[in-house]
């Protein structure tokens, strides 16, 4: 008797689009990749610790070099000559938080303010590094009360964000460079290395402004090190 062709798996598409040949297979983590070998190895969701290999189509190999071990990833599988190939990635993070940092970035820019100053309040809780530059744009936000929320979620985000607030202590406008300033100065010691590797490349205009944020602070420079670079410490 004649081989069975084997029975198509169908992937469930958005409702009204396109429904693909294959399935969704979810991973709890990437184990292995080996891009020259067109493999990898993930361990599934739903199978506590079981690991399984994957063959990967040529077209999904450039897909396949953005993934990490360790990643989550979501990765649709067909049947082809009895084996199951992965044809496209999706990364998944473990980390529940960054779904919802992703949702509060595109808020950061909603028309309505009051999503706006929720979105601010959040990524300051949420401690997410990709919020700093959003956040230090909302400096500048026409309702008063998404600038003070990204204010006060600046100074929850740290040392990361001082890189981002050092341009804007030499802005034209006093509101703005007021802002940067006190915000460092809350932010207070994590904002003391990022403000020393910043002088090493400032102009006499904005070393000048970065070393009274230093003073008023309570740190002055070292002595000149070889390098003759000159850095903070606490007097």
């Amino acid at each position: 008797m004649a081989d069975e062709a084997p029975v198509k798996l169908i992937q469930i598409g958005p409702k009204g689009g396109e429904k693909k040949d294959g399935f969704n297979l979810v991973t709890e983590r990437v184990v292995a990749i080996n891009p020259e070998a067109k493999q990898l190895e993930v361990e599934l969701l739903a199978y506590d610790g079981k690991t399984v290999v994957l063959e990967v189509a040529e077209e999904a190999l450039e897909d396949l070099k953005k993934l990490k071990v360790g990643d989550g990833a979501t990765i649709r599988v067909v049947e082809e000559n009895g084996k199951r190939v992965a044809k496209s990635f999706r990364i998944r993070s473990k980390d529940p938080n960054a779904a919802k940092a992703d949702a509060m970035l595109l808020d950061l820019k909603d028309p309505h303010w009051l999503n706006r100053k929720y979105a601010a309040e959040v990524l300051g809780e949420l401690k997410d590094s990709r919020a700093v530059t959003p956040l230090v744009e909302a400096l500048v936000d026409e309702v008063g009360d998404v600038r003070q929320r990204a204010y006060d979620s600046l100074i929850k985000l740290g040392g990361i964000s001082v890189s981002s607030l050092v341009p804007l202590l030499v802005s034209e406008e006093d509101e703005i460079r007021q802002s940067a300033t006190e915000i460092i100065r809350k932010i207070g010691k994590p904002a003391v290395e990022p403000l020393a590797t910043a002088l090493t490349d400032a102009d006499d205009r904005l070393k000048t402004r970065i070393m009274k944020v230093l003073d008023r602070m309570g740190y002055k420079p070292k002595a000149k090190q070889e390098t003759g670079a000159e850095l903070p410490r606490l007097t």
